[in-house]
Parts: structure tokens; C-alpha cells; sequence
């Protein structure tokens, strides 16, 4: 009786260790239109967002530029994927969204290039972050919808896109996955 309950619970620790490798090995492009994953950032915890240039959330790159100035030097990488899903409220080309980000907020994390994150273009980072055997599954249902991943690859939590940068629940649990 032991032995199954023990295979059971190494294939689980098996399946868990497989899907936050194949989060950070899952390709994406840059802004500059290179292939790139977040095993490219090695090492480092991610805070992965949906952004949007003209969308009531917006402000909140403000808060998303202070977490990254405050924490990168510990290992946070910031990364804005920028979504157009949502009341189109990011028409704009790669380098437009680009510049509004650094000219209006000062953005200086890594924009990425544009995605869909629902949807049957969605792209494959978010269908591992969303898809039915995610941790934290479920449609993304806003702009500025966010996840934290560890610096093993490890999807730690994930914030509604209300939730603010620097609401002391997201700042918890960054603090925790640079420890």
C-alpha cells in the first residue's frame, strides 16, 4: 500500500519540477523581435505582466518601475508583455508602446513584444501560465493581470489586475522568492 501512494507522490514532485521547466524554457520575443524565455533571465524571480498603454490600470507602471528599481539589484526581473486583448486598449506598434513607456512613466524593465494572452492565438507563456493544469489556472481577465514565478521557475502567485504593483500581498511574496 505505501508504494503506491509513494510513486504517486514522486510523480506529482516529477510533473510540478517538468511544468515550471517548461515555463521558463517557453520562447517569446523581445522587443527587438529575437526569440527569448525567462531562462534567459537565470537565476532571477519574474513578476510577468499584461500591459496596456490606454487602459484605466495604466498608472500602474508606476508602482511596476519602483518594484523594479527596489528589487532588481536582489534578482527581480520585471517583464511588460504588452496585450491588445482587452477593449483594445494597446493598438500601438512595438516601439510606440516602447517609447510611451519610458517617455510617460519611465520605464526602464523590459518591454516585450506584443502578445495575445487569451484566445486562440494565445501565446504559449500564457497558456502554461492560464492553461487547465496551471497552478494558478484561469482566463486572464484584464490588463495588468500578474505572476510571480521563482527564481527555480516555479509559478509562486498570481494578482488580479485591481491588485496594485506595490500592495503589501505582491511585495510579500517577491520579498520571499529573493530570499
Amino acid at each position: 500500500m505505501k508504494f503506491p501512494l509513494l510513486f504517486l507522490l514522486v510523480a506529482c514532485l516529477l510533473t510540478r519540477v517538468a511544468q515550471s521547466q517548461s515555463v521558463a524554457s517557453i520562447p517569446f520575443m523581445n522587443m527587438e523581435g529575437k526569440a527569448t524565455s525567462l531562462a534567459d533571465f537565470k537565476g532571477q524571480a519574474w513578476l510577468v505582466v499584461n500591459v496596456a498603454s490606454r487602459c484605466g490600470n495604466t498608472p500602474q507602471y508606476t508602482g511596476l518601475e519602483k518594484l523594479a528599481k527596489k528589487y532588481q539589484s536582489q534578482g527581480l526581473v520585471i517583464l511588460g508583455f504588452p496585450c491588445n486583448d482587452f477593449g483594445g486598449q494597446e493598438p500601438g506598434s512595438t516601439s510606440e508602446i516602447q517609447e510611451f513607456c519610458s517617455v510617460k512613466y519611465g520605464v526602464t524593465f523590459p518591454i516585450l513584444d506584443k502578445i495575445h494572452v487569451k484566445g486562440s492565438d494565445q501565446a504559449p507563456l500564457y497558456a502554461a501560465l492560464t492553461g487547465s493544469s496551471a497552478k494558478f489556472p484561469g482566463a486572464v481577465k484584464w490588463n495588468f493581470g500578474k505572476f510571480l514565478i521563482g527564481k527555480n521557475g516555479e509559478v509562486l502567485a498570481r494578482f488580479e489586475p485591481k491588485v496594485q504593483p506595490e500592495d503589501p500581498a505582491v511585495v510579500t511574496v517577491i520579498e520571499a522568492a529573493l530570499k
